[in-house]
């Protein structure tokens, strides 16, 4: 009997600690595999440039459903690449998926895509993105309606990559971002869309919110470092009520004839004053490519031209005196570079001016599209 018992109590203390084992050895799997997944698929801090653009955007796309996964990924062709708009229409004007519909994790991974693709400048790059995507809820606060920054949107035209051809969208209403990757480079930084309503505004904390300050500040000195004589050789007739290219337009195409001066026309600090206003919004993209596009514009300078148009208390000397009313409106178009900022009467605010902006590349927009 005592033998019995025994041997019974040892077959118990054998069983018992092997299920102990098993289950330690299935915790310690079942770790490693979620170390292994959470390292493949959102660790990025070991990758720059584009290779970290394309990490971030794996990343983004493992938190979404099938379903999310669907809308965000959207065919790389002509039609979806112009889906891109200055108004607050949702998807009824662009590819993607709404913020809005994004869990805080998922919109928290959208965003380190846009930040990784954009610059860390204060008041450029991200930081301007994020107060214009801010700004909509003061929008939303006074009229409603599409307004707000969960209706800004994020989209993959084609498969994020180091090695093919794929898109990055982003935005909504105000701004526009449309980047373009080649084999792991950038190709394409336009068409880009910046506007802000109103031009500045306090938010809860008491911060003054002015995202194109420094893009006004640029056109401004601009124009005002012209003498007299240049100001009317850059000065060109007619009224404009909104950009030239207007934003998400499908027909419109560049102007045949280049208007107003040519920058070799131009004194050094005038020369020097153009490049400064062509950087706030190409350094609005990451460094490295920023820094290939600026070489490219540069080599072109020469052959680039300044025109505006309004301005009617603008006078040489006096930054302040541009940029007053609705109309007042700036132009630089070259070879390659265009540029176009253009003060308009509120929509929401009717008592203020606000601000539009279009940056384009008579070659690269759409590149290959």
């Amino acid at each position: 009997m005592k033998q019995t018992l025994l041997l019974c109590m040892m077959v118990a203390l054998i069983t018992a600690a092997v299920l102990i084992a098993c289950k330690k050895s299935t915790s310690s799997t079942t770790t490693t595999t979620s170390t292994t997944d959470t390292t493949t698929t959102s660790d990025c801090s070991g990758e720059t440039g584009v290779a970290k653009v394309v990490c971030l955007a794996n990343a983004f796309l493992a938190t979404l459903s099938t379903a999310q996964q669907d809308s965000v990924i959207q065919t790389l062709d002509l039609a979806n690449a112009k889906l891109w708009s200055n108004l607050p229409c949702g998807l009824s004007c662009r590819d993607g998926i709404p913020f809005s519909s994004l869990t805080s994790t998922q919109l928290a991974a959208a965003k380190a895509v846009i930040a990784a693709a954009t610059s860390t400048t204060t008041d450029q790059g991200y930081d301007e993105f994020s107060k214009i995507n801010n700004t909509d809820s003061l929008l939303y606060t006074v009229a409603g309606g599409g307004y707000g920054p969960g209706n800004y949107v994020i989209c993959f035209l084609g498969t994020p990559s180091t090695t093919g051809k794929w898109m990055l969208q982003f935005g909504g209403h105000h701004y526009a971002g449309n980047i373009t990757y080649d084999a792991g480079s950038v190709v394409s930084i336009t068409p880009s869309h910046q506007g802000i309503e109103p031009k500045y505004w306090t938010n809860a904390n008491g911060t003054v919110i002015t995202p194109l300050a420094d893009e006004e500040t640029a056109m401004a000195n601009l124009l005002a470092s012209f003498t007299s004589t240049e100001l009317s050789g850059a000065k060109i007739s007619g009224s404009y009520s909104d950009c030239l290219m207007i934003p998400g337009s499908t027909t419109n195409t560049f102007p045949t004839t280049k208007v107003g001066i040519e920058v070799s026309q131009l004194g050094s600090t005038e020369q020097a004053n153009v490049l400064l206003a062509m950087q706030r919004w190409v350094e609005d993209l990451d460094s490295t490519s920023a820094a290939a596009f600026m070489t490219i514009y540069t080599n072109e300078l020469a052959d680039t031209y300044v025109s505006y148009a309004s301005n009617t208390s603008g006078v040489s000397g006096s930054a302040s005196s541009f940029f007053t009313t609705n109309t007042d409106y700036v132009r630089i178009d070259g070879p390659s570079i265009w540029i176009e900022f253009i003060c308009q009467t509120g929509v929401v605010y009717p008592s203020e001016i606000h601000y539009h902006s279009v940056f384009r590349d008579h070659s690269r927009d759409y590149i290959g599209l």
